[in-house]
């Protein structure tokens, strides 16, 4: 299941994202200006802007990705300015996550994983997916779109959510 929770889940919400960035770059466009309007809004002052809030989402993919099986993950600097820019950035993390397979997770779930913010504790890789890296990447993505539906951008849950597997 972690496998499908870092790996499918992550994928088909970026991809999600990039028919959202549609959906942004053609309501500036309709409204005659520039989408380096929407890269830089934020919902509150002190909140960080849509743009880092994608990189974070991308960030948290790939870096979990990566802790959760060993392999390293692409590097960023952070300094995408553009919507090109940004559709890149989000097209490498799908890429490098479509780069896994499932027996890459063989022992994702007991590994131990911590980072330097964490002052030597540690999440076992189950602990690691359940309570950091799926919920940061939700917090990040659902950010980004809240920015891009305050300013305007005609988006809402089918487009948040994507094609959901019913059956009948």
């Amino acid at each position: 299941m972690i496998y499908q929770l870092t790996v499918t889940q992550f994928c088909k919400m970026l991809n999600n994202l990039n028919l959202i960035l549609d959906k942004a770059a053609a309501y500036a466009d309709s409204k005659k200006f520039d989408m380096g309007v929407l890269l830089e809004a934020r919902l509150a002052p002190d909140q960080f802007n849509f743009t880092r809030q994608i990189q974070i989402v991308c960030d948290t993919a790939k870096l979990g990705a990566s802790r959760l099986t060993g392999k390293e993950a692409p590097k960023h600097d952070d300094n995408e300015k553009t919507l090109a820019e940004i559709r890149t950035r989000i097209s490498d993390t799908i890429s490098y996550l479509e780069s896994f397979t499932e027996k890459d997770y063989a022992e994702s779930a007991t590994r131990h994983i911590s980072q330097p913010r964490w002052e030597g504790k540690y999440l076992t890789g189950e602990e690691f997916v359940l309570h950091h890296a799926v919920p940061n990447f939700y917090f990040h993505m659902t950010t980004a779109y809240a920015i891009l539906r305050h300013n305007g951008v005609d988006v809402g849950k089918k487009d948040y959510l994507g094609a959901i597997p019913y059956k009948k």
